[in-house]
């Protein structure tokens, strides 16, 4: 590995339903001075031209005895910025401690940056995650919105649509649609992202 990493750092690429990540194995000491890396060397390594490529890094370090955890699992987006959670991801996790003899166990306890969760290795090899209840109330999630609501009206670009908001450790703005292929997914999918009422940001997706 090249450019701003110095000395090379080892890494995995993996991917989840074809959400792909670069896997950091941060269980034997930092990654670099200062424990972590920064927003700029995690943006180089998403970066699809000049880096590895990845929609997410995946950082894996030790568990914390307080917590009740074997593992901690860190996740930089591709813009270098931290979030709480990835299901996919967790998969990935579960698979890369399993296959580089991190644990024998078959389901372990993980420390997130919103809770613990448990990824279990099933007996035909495929991985599953108790992400726990998703999370509803605008405040937790967190949605700008005065209660809470079945569904929100949410103006994207100056069309409004109707939006289901809720948390399964990060936040999620969910649409049904009458046809997926059809939808403007990719226009209305960026506005939503960051729209001014999800103060952290939103996963959008289309169902």
């Amino acid at each position: 590995m090249s450019g701003p990493l110095s000395p090379p750092i080892p890494f995995l690429k993996m991917h989840g339903l074809g959400n792909d990540f670069v896997v950091l194995d941060a269980t034997q000491g930092p990654l670099a001075q200062g424990s972590t890396l920064s927003p700029a060397q995690y943006r180089f390594l998403a970066d699809r031209r000049f880096g590895i490529g990845a929609d997410q890094i995946l950082v894996v370090e030790p568990g914390d005895a307080a917590r009740g955890t074997d593992f901690t699992y860190r996740i930089m987006n591709a813009d270098g910025g931290e979030v709480e959670q990835c299901g996919n991801g967790a998969r990935c996790f579960m698979r890369f401690v399993h296959d580089r003899g991190l644990t024998k166990k078959s389901e372990i306890r993980v420390g997130t940056a919103s809770g613990v969760i448990v990824p279990r290795l099933e007996a035909d090899g495929m991985v599953t995650v108790d992400m726990g209840a998703p999370e509803f109330s605008p405040a937790r999630i967190p949605f700008e919105a005065p209660q809470q609501a079945p569904t929100y009206a949410l103006d994207a670009g100056g069309r409004m649509v109707e939006i289901n908001a809720l948390s399964m450790g990060n936040p999620h703005a969910v649409q049904f649609v009458a046809d997926v292929d059809t939808a403007p997914v990719a226009e209305e999918g960026a506005l939503i992202e960051r729209h001014v009422r999800f103060p952290r940001r939103v996963n959008a997706g289309f169902v």
